[in-house]
């Protein structure tokens, strides 16, 4: 269990505003999401459905560099969503990501995709202090993948980390008023826990055009403060039900359901994004 403090895009800007440009990439879905910032502004962005991330992203990356009045060199650190999301977009996004890292000599920053899609909602939404968002994006298989947050004064508050859950179990374990962010199982969500009797509101994907500049945002902060992270470690947050579900833990040595590793309850403090 993990509670940290995920600023708004304006508050990390701020902190990014003596750093080198960042250039920030999502590839978890069927939608490229990138920006570029620099100066503690966003220079540049780009969002445009894709059918391969592959063939796309090289050209959209200097189309994004062309419209931010930079160069590839001139790149100080790339950030790049880790997931999860589509295994075949995440490899290409990181993959992508550590070789223009290693070529250029520009440093690397991995930022979670969930934590840049529910900043995102939060930046196109009057969301209301208290109201707790979810992410929820299809896993196949039957499940989803899911993580919790709750809007703060200055931003948003992860309840949990990633995992991956069977959609009503899902629904069960929500008991109070929520906005779904995602995909179209995250409609499928918010139907369940509508009938339960709380108030749902639904962002989809598709509304998540501040993706790229929540991962550059996100990434630029972690890069101000000398957070970084090394091509030969960095990996594609893959989350599959053996590990995430059932992940043992002081107060659930056992590791049985999903108590142990998803509560809205018990949270523990880390260092603010």
């Amino acid at each position: 269990m993990t509670s940290r403090e995920l600023c708004r895009v304006n508050r990390l800007l701020e902190q990014t505003a003596a750093t080198s440009p960042v250039l920030g990439l999502d590839t978890s879905t069927s939608i490229a999401s990138l920006a570029v910032i620099a100066h503690g502004k966003v220079a540049a962005s780009l969002e445009r459905p894709v059918t391969s991330h592959g063939a796309a992203l090289p050209g959209a990356i200097d189309e994004l560099l062309r419209a931010g009045g930079l160069a590839i060199g001139g790149v100080g650190a790339i950030a790049v969503g880790t997931g999860p999301g589509s295994f075949t977009g995440l490899r290409i996004g990181l993959s992508y990501a550590k070789g223009i890292a290693m070529a250029s000599g520009c440093a690397l920053v991995g930022v979670p995709g969930f934590d840049a899609m529910a900043l995102a909602a939060l930046e196109r939404n009057n969301i209301e202090t208290g109201r707790l968002v979810c992410v929820v994006v299809d896993a196949r298989k039957g499940e989803v993948y899911a993580a919790l947050y709750r809007v703060v004064a200055d931003g948003l508050e992860k309840l949990s980390e990633e995992l991956v859950i069977a959609l009503e179990h899902l629904a069960s374990r929500i008991t109070e008023d929520v906005m779904f962010v995602g995909d179209d199982r995250a409609k499928d969500a918010a139907a369940l826990v509508e009938s339960r009797g709380h108030r749902v509101a639904v962002f989809g994907t598709g509304m998540l055009d501040l993706r790229g500049v929540c991962v550059a945002a996100l990434g630029g902060a972690r890069f101000a403060r000398g957070e970084t992270d090394h091509a030969a470690s960095l990996e594609p947050l893959y989350i599959r039900t053996p590990e995430a579900t059932f992940k043992p833990t002081s107060k659930n040595p056992a590791g049985i359901g999903t108590e142990g590793v998803w509560s809205i309850e018990r949270k523990n403090s880390f260092g603010s994004i």
